[in-house]
């Protein structure tokens, strides 16, 4: 696997326009050109109908195609992690008591998972 930046010249990349990953592997690649497409979904659809080299975006998605399409395999490591935060202006304690309980709701439920270990 390449390391970090270091994919080999004419590798295309399809990356949905001005996601966190279109903007991270735009800060990143030296060599691979980005194919920005105007959607998440649209991006897939351009990998698979111009036959690119890579695709980056959100897991699910591509391991739904990776199960519907043989040619194509979802690589298990990541390339960045996004940190999603919820917050509410200062003084609605109201506000934040409810972002609270509904984030140990949805941790419980298994729909947010515990923090990645530091690195």
């Amino acid at each position: 696997m390449a390391r970090k930046g270091e994919f080999r010249e004419g590798v295309r990349i399809a990356v949905s326009s001005k996601s966190a990953y279109d903007l991270y592997l735009t800060r990143t690649l030296k060599r691979a050109q980005l194919v920005r497409a105007p959607s998440p979904h649209a991006s897939i659809e351009l990998f698979v109908k111009d036959k690119l080299e890579a695709a980056a975006g959100v897991k699910q998605p591509l391991v739904e195609l990776a199960r519907s399409n043989p040619q194509v395999r979802v690589i298990d490591e990541r390339f960045m992690a996004i940190e999603h935060a919820m917050g509410t202006p200062i003084g609605r304690a109201l506000g934040a008591r409810y972002l609270r309980e509904f984030i140990e709701e949805m941790k419980d439920a298994g729909s947010v998972a515990p923090p990645a270990p530091k690195q």
